[in-house]
């Protein structure tokens, strides 16, 4: 059913509202938008702020209310507490701007695979207001009512938040500005990737982390079928979210090696798309055919060298090195660097190729810390997502714990 502003009415003529549901918001303009769910109670104040779901802290205490990215919300009005007694759907714009300036905003209720309520407005309705104060779900006696509110409000979400009588807070357990809130509004298609590897990062207390984040890949003429079946490019599709988690700055430093090396423009949510440029094989020519790993091992120490910042360094390749004595003594000597070097190989042991000194790394002594760590993955296309960021953060909170003891980290 198609509604309008100002339209009330009980919940339970459209939907079970005894059962779970979903409320989606959307925007279609050319700001980010803030979607937000504010769980009040009978004086219209936010007395708990848990019941506030948005980006920065996805679900209230029991799970009652859920946020998933673009403006979608879960809700199970049978398990609220009884001082909840309404729940506000908003939409606010990030930054500069007016919901004036948007071309319509929705709003929907869905139960199953079937869409009980539909809201449509255009930017005309609300001119120079910051904000919409959408969709309305309260109780009245023993029932639970609907109000499509569709009202401009003047102020951001910061506004809407005192407004109801909340208080700004930090994210939870430390967290950084959400990763998911972050790729939903520049790298959109890399959002899934949010929640797994968050969740794999929860499990390691590595949410607070700040650190630098580097990629190294192959490009040797073995690797040309991963370069050309996409798999080169996915890579850099599942690395770069750890980079906007761990650096403030969103950037991933990369390099190319093969009989030379190559650093790269840092890799960002803005170019990450064109991180392997489409004459890939004339790149493939210009940096040579070997797997030199030396080379370019010796140039990432030399910058991160002296930091206490703990860099993360993911290094792809699909076989055994050249010089082999000199990448042990280079990883020796980077014990005592704020560097972690995480080996992935990639298709070696398909080709029949062994990967040499990477497959004796969990022997090799002289090292101050254990600082390296190597496993192989055929197939990086598709591996599920949160077994990929758990295999790459298995080792390192242990690499971060004595580092931290001996001193090479802060």
């Amino acid at each position: 059913m198609d509604i309008q502003r100002g339209f009330r009415d009980s919940l339970s003529k459209y939907l079970d509202a005894s059962q779970p549901f979903t409320v989606r918001l959307g925007v279609s303009g050319s700001g980010v938008y803030d979607y937000s769910c504010f769980g009040v109670d009978g004086n219209n104040k936010l007395s708990d702020d848990r019941y506030m779901v948005f980006y920065n802290q996805t679900r209230s205490p029991n799970n009652e209310i859920t946020y998933s990215p673009t403006g979608v919300f879960t809700v199970d009005l049978a398990g609220l507490p009884e001082e909840i007694s309404r729940l506000v759907f908003t939409v606010s714009i990030d930054g500069a701007g007016t919901m004036g300036e948007i071309s319509s905003h929705s709003a929907s209720i869905t139960q199953g695979s079937y869409e009980s309520l539909s809201l449509n407005l255009g930017g005309s309705d609300f001119r120079t207001q910051r904000a919409i104060i959408s969709l309305e779900l309260y109780r009245k006696d023993s029932d639970w009512r609907i109000s499509a509110t569709a009202s401009g409000f003047n102020g951001g979400l910061p506004e809407l938040l005192r407004h109801y009588g909340g208080q700004e807070q930090p994210a939870p357990n430390g967290e950084k500005v959400s990763l998911e809130k972050k790729l939903a509004q520049n790298a959109p298609k890399l959002v899934s990737l949010a929640k797994p590897l968050t969740a794999e990062l929860r499990k390691r207390n590595l949410e607070a982390l700040t650190a630098r984040a580097a990629l190294v890949l192959d490009i040797s003429g073995s690797m040309s079928k991963r370069y050309s079946d996409g798999t080169v490019q996915e890579i850099v599709n599942k690395t770069l979210p750890l980079a906007v988690q761990f650096d403030d700055d969103g950037e991933l430093d990369f390099w190319y090696y093969g009989t030379t090396c190559r650093r790269m423009d840092s890799v960002n949510m803005s170019n990450y798309e064109r991180a392997v440029p489409p004459d890939w094989k004339s790149l493939m020519r210009s940096i040579g055919g070997q797997t030199n790993a030396a080379e370019v091992m010796q140039e990432i120490i030399s910058e991160y060298s002296g930091s206490r910042t703990p860099a993360y360094v993911l290094f792809i390749t699909d076989g055994g090195f050249t010089s082999e004595g000199r990448v042990k003594k280079l990883i020796a000597e980077a014990s005592r660097q704020a560097i972690f070097w995480q080996f992935v190989g990639v298709g070696g042991k398909l080709g029949g190729r062994g990967y040499g000194i990477l497959e004796r790394l969990d022997g090799m002594g002289g090292r101050f810390v254990d600082n390296a760590n190597f496993f192989t993955l055929d197939d990086f296309k598709t591996v599920e997502s949160q077994e990929l960021y758990g295999r790459l953060l298995n080792e390192f909170p242990k690499w971060l714990n004595e580092a931290r003891q001996k001193g090479v980290i802060s």
